[in-house]
């Protein structure tokens, strides 16, 4: 297993390019930063490519959130188990693509289901076009993806398919809500994993296959994937009841507004549940109208300045912990430290 190969020269500056927060040591190493920095201008190139259409109306509604930016979290983390794997080729950089386009096409699925009004601080597509364009938008995205990806041979296909399976059975578990008898909290993790964890451990999986790890390699990858991609996920879900507005681009409390089940949220029920009174003060708040922002601001500071948003954190971490320890088996380098700070800073953000 080597831990060094670059794609072929060319490509756009990588001065143009950014790493998203928590992948300084990528930057800082002479050999690593500039073999991923590469990489990820030639996958947005190829995410340009890819979302072009003769078609006028799918042209411009399928570049509509890919021009609004993004962290490009899963093509990097791609690029990086690739690296780990074997080394970059150019089969890890496609690959690197088709996930981030398939975590694009769920957003616009996401974003009518949720009704939400902005995304990556533009108006989300059905606020422009309507669902119906958005939905199909999304859907077009994934045909590129699918497209893409079957030029990868038969075992990234297989990936791809148990990815997106993974990702509707999520939504599809997220939106009926908790079989009769099952818990709650263990209902959520299990959505989480399938919305979240799932598209990360194909991270994981695409780029340790296509640069020919062996399948030890390719299971620590995944599992890594897995954990981080849910820890990831947990802690959006205390930022969002504790503040950190310019952190994670959304006003504190919305999940709070939409009802939307999340890790402080349901502790905080459970222990109100137990008898702790001044957890069944705040759920009274929580379960109040929160369509005034006083109202709002009244729950989040009530969940907020609970013991339920302590431990959500704690469990957060312990999932960042988990993944970490799944690294244990691989020898060091600078990409799997990478990877180690990675999962240390998604539950480390400012809060």
């Amino acid at each position: 297993m080597t831990e060094s190969s670059s794609p072929s020269a060319g490509g756009p500056a990588t001065d143009q390019v950014k790493l998203p927060a928590g992948f300084d040591l990528i930057a800082s190493d002479d050999r690593l930063g500039p073999v991923v920095l590469q990489a990820l201008g030639r996958i947005e190139e190829r995410l340009d490519h890819a979302v072009r259409s003769t078609d006028q109306l799918a042209d411009v509604t399928s570049r509509h959130l890919l021009q609004a930016g993004g962290k490009r979290v899963r093509p990097l983390l791609t690029v990086l188990a690739g690296e780990i794997g074997g080394g970059v080729n150019d089969a890890v950089l496609e690959a690197a693509a088709v996930v981030e386009l398939t975590h694009l096409a769920t957003l616009y699925h996401d974003d009518v289901m949720d009704s939400a009004p902005l995304r990556r601080g533009v108006a989300t597509a059905q606020t422009v076009w309507g669902n119906s364009v958005a939905i199909l938008t999304g859907d077009l995205i994934f045909a590129r993806a699918s497209s893409m990806v079957s030029e990868l041979g038969q075992r990234a296909l297989k990936i791809q398919a148990d990815t997106f399976e993974r990702l509707v059975l999520g939504q599809l578990h997220e939106t009926v809500g908790p079989r009769a008898g099952q818990d709650p909290l263990e209902h959520y993790l299990d959505v989480l994993a399938g919305k979240t964890g799932s598209l990360i451990a194909a991270c994981g999986h695409f780029g340790t296959v296509l640069a020919g790890a062996p399948q030890d390699v390719v299971d620590v990858m995944v599992e890594y994937g897995e954990k981080v991609g849910i820890a990831f996920q947990l802690a959006d879900d205390v930022i969002d009841v504790t503040g950190a507005d310019a952190v994670s681009g959304k006003t504190p409390g919305t999940d709070l507004r939409e009802g939307v089940p999340t890790l402080p949220v349901l502790i905080l029920r459970r222990m109100a549940q137990e008898g702790d009174a001044e957890a069944a003060r705040a759920v009274a708040l929580l379960d109040a109208d929160l369509s005034t922002d006083e109202a709002l601001e009244r729950a989040v500071a009530a969940l907020s300045a609970h013991a339920a948003t302590q431990e959500a954190w704690r469990i957060a971490r312990q999932w960042a912990d988990d993944a970490i320890a799944s690294l244990a088996p691989l020898p060091d380098s600078v990409a799997k430290r990478a990877l180690v700070a990675f999962a240390h800073a998604v539950v480390h953000r400012d809060a």
